[in-house]
């Protein structure tokens, strides 16, 4: 990429640089962010579509606000790539997730111009009421702006935060950005009442019919901004939600119109109190393959920008494939079978379910506590519920995973998706916090296959537990040494592990994945001479006594390996174990350490907290 290339791009290293384009000029900013963000995802891969489709909006909001002075809450940060550009940021693009790189999503210590983490959905109305409500405490006239996407309002806490921003009279502008979509197709009343709203041609004829015969400022434009919920309840044959709620709405209007989004945001950051623009934009907008297929191109990886020919996979099998697989393959044999995603389907493979039999597979939104009652409500009306949920998502349920499923012993099959370190999405997605938040919840099964034949049997067995049962799996590829397809089921014994190697030196207790990293080391040792007893737990809990106390009487040294927090994880039990027992034998726990992991590769982030291979390795080594 050339600066030559373009015209204003370079001269903006700030939003007060950006003020001085002209409106006109706006647009054509916004087209060379729009070719410099494709570009760079092109060789340094992230979320593509949702950026694409927010350009507009981020120009026009640095453009009027006065950040950072002003805050601008982003939810998700999927949309925040031309926020990063205008603030100093496009010139780290080519270190975008990368170890030592810039972060996909903002990140208060990145830049001042991040006040708020924006990793995870539907809290940024929460946390800019926060904002404004400690502005008005302190008397101070800062602007507030929440940047929020039509999937992730479907989330509870963004109505908790609306219902209470609503009655404070908080200076306070969200912006609902409307799309359609968040990562799959958007689904549920909110959606449909959305797209009631944006596709009411009376409604919004008459509205800029009205609005253009009477400008700003003029004393008719005003009276009608007063009774314009009336018009829209005679015109949409509805109240409209968000004024129910105590915000004055303003929209819909074309969120690709970077000159009209300017004025509107003008006017609107003149009225007080709590208000709603609602701003209609296209997922992937101005790149043709993203525009045609939203969901691939949220995340495409390497890709030609030119052609829009994407990097072909290895063809390996994934694991979230050896799910989606297995899920439908049960399903056909047992009828109380059902599935369930919060708004990942495609990134799940519940999708193949959804093709095959979409009676009986569910996307609820993103509403992670939702998808597990939801679960335990079909369960205790008989049916076995799979209810897939990535595991930094699933802390949002973690109340419904204790007070719906586990205290009255529900059958809910919670399939956690990417367990353990995922890698380029950072702080907010490593989902490495499950196996220690749920060790302590009585009566739950959990359990982490080794490799597809482990899944596929965990999956069976779960199927006919009927008793609260965990299955998790990482993101990425699977060991691919078995054929898994086809293969017939087998029910495994609840609690009992395997050993894989015989040895006398030193014991390596693996939990999940991991254990073929430990395989790895225990292999190299066994030809430096030292002899490793490898074992493969298969459940955290209930743990294998047998295999343990066959432990603790053989072994002075033991080490555990898990892709979770070591603090109270699968190491932890075991330690704990050996103590109630009397087992005198020291243990060292591998996995991830008491800190927040950043962004990086997964092979690196591996290195780092000591778990990979090597890492095993020179565990086993050191004497």
């Amino acid at each position: 990429m050339e600066k030559l290339d373009y015209k204003y791009l370079y001269r903006i290293d700030s939003p007060a640089d950006l003020k001085r384009l002209s409106l006109d000029q706006l647009p054509v900013y916004c087209g060379e962010v729009r070719r410099f963000i494709i570009e760079s995802v092109a060789r340094a891969p992230g979320h593509l579509a949702s950026s694409l489709g927010a350009i507009e909006l981020s120009v026009a909001l640095h453009y009027v606000f006065d950040t950072p002075d002003d805050k601008i809450v982003w939810d998700v940060g999927h949309q925040a790539y031309a926020h990063k550009i205008i603030t100093g940021r496009r010139d780290a693009f080519s270190t975008l997730r990368k170890t030592g790189g810039i972060a996909g999503f903002p990140r208060p210590e990145e830049s001042p111009y991040d006040p708020f983490i924006g990793g995870h959905s539907s809290n940024s109305i929460s946390a800019a009421l926060g904002f404004s409500t400690a502005n008005r405490l302190a008397g101070r006239s800062e602007h507030v702006v929440a940047v929020i996407g039509d999937g992730a309002m479907t989330g509870g806490l963004a109505f908790e935060g609306l219902n209470n921003a609503g009655v404070t009279k908080s200076d306070l502008l969200v912006i609902l950005n409307d799309n359609k979509i968040s990562i799959d197709k958007n689904t549920g009343g909110l959606a449909d009442y959305l797209v009631g709203i944006t596709t009411s041609e009376r409604y919004n004829r008459f509205k800029m019919k009205v609005w253009n015969m009477f400008p700003p400022g003029s004393s008719i434009h005003n009276a009608l901004k007063k009774t314009s919920n009336a018009l829209k309840h005679g015109l949409l044959q509805q109240s409209n939600l968000f004024e129910s709620l105590g915000f004055r709405y303003f929209g819909p209007v074309d969120g690709h119109d970077v000159v009209g989004l300017v004025k509107v945001m003008r006017d609107l950051k003149r009225i007080g109190g709590p208000k709603l623009l609602h701003t209609v934009t296209m997922k992937g907008k101005g790149y043709t393959p993203a525009e045609l297929d939203q969901p691939t191109w949220h995340a495409p990886g390497p890709f030609d920008p030119k052609t829009g020919q994407r990097a072909k996979s290895n063809g390996d099998a994934r694991w979230q494939d050896v799910f989606g697989e297995t899920l439908v393959e049960l399903a056909r044999a047992d009828e109380r079978i059902v599935g369930i995603t919060p708004a990942m389907p495609t990134g799940s493979s519940l999708n193949l379910m959804m093709e095959e039999m979409p009676s009986r597979a569910f996307d609820v939104g993103i509403a992670e506590g939702h998808a597990v009652t939801f679960a335990a409500g079909l369960a205790a009306a008989g049916m076995v519920p799979f209810c897939t949920v990535y595991s930094s998502f699933l802390q949002r349920a973690y109340d419904n995973v204790i007070h719906d499923v586990a205290i009255e012993r529900l059958g809910v099959v919670l399939c956690i998706d990417r367990g353990g370190l995922v890698g380029e999405d950072g702080t907010t997605h490593q989902g490495v916090f499950d196996i220690a938040a749920l060790l302590p919840v009585p009566g739950v099964v959990i359990s982490s296959p080794m490799d597809e034949e482990e899944m596929r049997s965990l999956m069976y067995t779960a199927s006919r537990a009927g008793v609260p049962f965990v299955i998790r799996y990482p993101r990425g590829s699977t060991p691919g040494r078995r054929q898994w397809r086809g293969q017939k089921f087998s029910e495994m014994e609840i609690g009992r592990g395997r050993k894989l190697k015989e040895g006398k030196d030193v014991a390596v207790l693996s939990f999940g994945p991991v254990g073929n990293f430990a395989a790895e080391a225990v292999e190299r040792a066994a030809a430096q001479g030292v002899e490793v007893a490898h074992y493969d737990l298969r459940f955290a809990k209930p743990l294998d006594e047998d295999m343990l106390h066959e432990v603790g009487r053989s072994f002075a040294r033991v080490i555990t390996v898990e892709d979770g927090v070591v603090t109270g994880g699968v190491g932890s039990a075991v330690s704990e174990f050996f103590a109630a027992h009397g087992y005198p034998g020291s243990v060292e726990h591998l996995g991830v350490p008491d800190r927040f992991i950043s962004h990086g590769t997964p092979a690196d982030l591996y290195r780092e907290c000591g778990f990979d291979a090597n890492g095993i390795f020179d565990a086993i080594m050191r004497r």
